[in-house]
């Protein structure tokens, strides 16, 4: 994550460099960058950071430590749980769900079980997805709506289905990329932003900067 996060939690309207909608609920300890839009009936707990120009939607939950990027876009009805780091730029649809537990019981207390889940630079999560705990998805992979992901997610990798599988990759612009074999490596070019990638033993690499 990059930049410096302001403190400024808990100081009046007028002095704050962040918007917090008079419904929701920021807790004194948490921490919020400069330009971060909160919206109606969110909740950021105790020693949540959240970094610069992010967005929350309607009805996000934000748990205690959870660690958010700058420019983070998080749709309705998106709940983090401690043990969720999302880097800069993701972007979370609306209703999709992270866990921290692999085998919960109400009767059993597990928060120091809890399993860390980190979502890489970049990267998008559709709506309704489902995350299970302890996995990291890859900087700019493509996780399609309504995907069940059960494993780790490689960079600029397409996860769709339940359980999730993979089924192909994606430019950072956002849109499918096609390789076509070169001898020892298969290499594409995105149309829309002039990226270059190559794939080798399913391993895709940049080899220069997109125009996004």
């Amino acid at each position: 994550m990059t930049g410096e996060l302001s403190q400024l939690t808990g100081l009046d309207e007028q002095t704050r460099k962040y918007f917090v909608h008079e419904s929701s609920y920021v807790d004194q300890s948490s921490k919020i960058g400069d330009g971060t839009k909160i919206w109606h009936f969110c909740h950021v707990m105790k020693h949540a950071t959240i970094g610069k120009d992010c967005v929350l939607g309607q009805n996000v939950h934000v748990g205690p430590n959870v660690v958010i990027g700058n420019r983070c876009k998080i749709q309705n009805n998106v709940s983090l749980y401690d043990g969720v780091i999302l880097e800069d730029d993701v972007f979370c649809g609306p209703s999709m769900v992270f866990t921290n537990v692999i085998n919960p019981r109400s009767a059993i207390e597990r928060k120091h079980e809890f399993r860390l889940t980190l979502v890489k630079t970049s990267a998008t999560i559709g709506a309704n997805a489902t995350l299970l705990c302890g996995h990291t998805i890859g900087r700019y992979a493509f996780i399609g709506a309504g995907a069940v992901v059960t494993k780790d997610v490689p960079d600029y990798a397409l996860v769709i289905g339940n359980p999730g599988r993979m089924s192909g990759w994606m430019c950072r612009c956002g849109l499918k990329l096609r390789f076509e074999r070169n001898q020892h490596e298969e290499g594409s070019y995105c149309k829309n932003c002039g990226a270059q990638y190559v794939k080798r033993r399913e391993i895709v690499r940049l080899l220069d900067s997109a125009r996004v």
